[in-house]
């Protein structure tokens, strides 16, 4: 167990390495991914969002009730600013429809389950981080159909009550299951060792994902992979910033602001990309756009968690050598 303890730790410190190493293997080797098409990708998504269940307690939940302005916030810049943030992206830059939707698809999807960690890498607010993933994964069966028919609904034919039926299997059910076994178990030694290989069961699953849409759209990669990464560039960077300009307008602290940043700029790609190959298979490229924000977004988030643990310890230098100076 502590080997694969050890593994798994690894595996969540270095996830963005990790799931372009896999990209990598799909794009020239696609066999070995192939699998992970269909069922299959819902049921791996269903395992990752099985492994955020096992880690929630009653104390997250009761986190929703003690703070409910800020989860409210919350859950209010994550379903206006990403879907929104990429309609206006896709119509200013007159991005062709396939990788349209995939876009609006990323934007309309609940927080990013790695989003926790970045926040806690970077002393942010971790009971609002997971309060606020809590929430919008909750919320994620209406809103997500419900917005991706509003903006996308004119581009492609949406069926919003699959796509709701799709999101209640593969990721409501999953994390209340997870919860539901957290609660009866948590307590013992056995179940507690074995949640801290969680972290690296949902990174391998996550590059499972990634790995069998590259395997299926790999060769399409190069007619559109500069348009679709300049995209995703461009909403996940303005999705951080905009967060961060919520929580400065709201009167939040530091921790706050770095929180709702990350969970706001951070979105569940993997599940924008089961819905994408489910839901738009005659839009394949809508997958490829998702999957490169699966890549990205574990890249940006390492980088943004860095730039806030930098600054920090620029402040506590300058601070030192004020107090040094202060003393001679």
């Amino acid at each position: 167990m502590k080997t694969l303890q050890k593994i798994s730790s690894m595996l969540s410190s270095k996830t963005s390495v990790f799931v372009i190493l896999v990209a990598i293997a799909a794009f020239f080797v696609p066999d070995i991914f192939s699998w992970v098409q269909g069922n299959n990708q819902s049921l791996v998504l269903g395992v990752i969002m099985f492994t955020m269940g096992l880690t929630l307690t009653t104390e997250d939940f009761k986190v929703l009730a003690k703070r409910p302005l800020d989860i409210f916030i919350g859950a209010a810049a994550q379903y206006l600013i990403m879907p929104f943030l990429a309609y206006g992206i896709s119509t200013i830059l007159r991005l062709p429809n396939e990788i349209a939707i995939g876009l609006i698809l990323v934007g309309c999807c609940p927080g990013g389950v790695s989003s926790n960690i970045m926040s806690y890498l970077c002393h942010g607010d971790v009971p609002f981080s997971v309060g606020m993933t809590t929430a919008s994964t909750l919320l994620s069966p209406l809103m997500t159909p419900m917005m991706v028919l509003f903006l996308a609904g004119a581009r492609i034919e949406v069926n919003a009550a699959s796509m709701f039926i799709s999101i209640v299997k593969s990721v409501l059910l999953p994390v209340l299951l997870g919860f539901i076994l957290n609660t009866l178990f948590g307590k013992k030694e056995a179940f507690k060792e074995a949640q801290k290989v969680m972290p690296g069961i949902s990174v391998i699953g996550l590059a499972l994902i990634v790995g069998g849409v590259i395997a299926l759209q790999g060769a399409n990669f190069f007619k559109s992979g500069a348009v679709i990464f300049i995209e995703v560039l461009l909403h996940n960077s303005l999705g951080y910033a905009l967060g961060y300009g919520v929580g400065k307008l709201t009167g939040m602290n530091t921790a706050k602001k770095r929180t709702i940043s990350i969970e706001v700029g951070m979105q569940n790609a993997g599940l924008a990309t089961n819905l994408a190959t489910a839901h738009f298979a005659a839009a394949p490229q809508a997958a490829m756009a998702s999957a490169v924000s699966c890549v990205w977004h574990s890249i940006s988030g390492t980088i943004l968690a860095g730039f806030y643990l930098q600054k920090d310890n620029m402040q506590e230098e300058q601070a030192k050598n004020r107090l040094a100076a202060e003393t001679e």
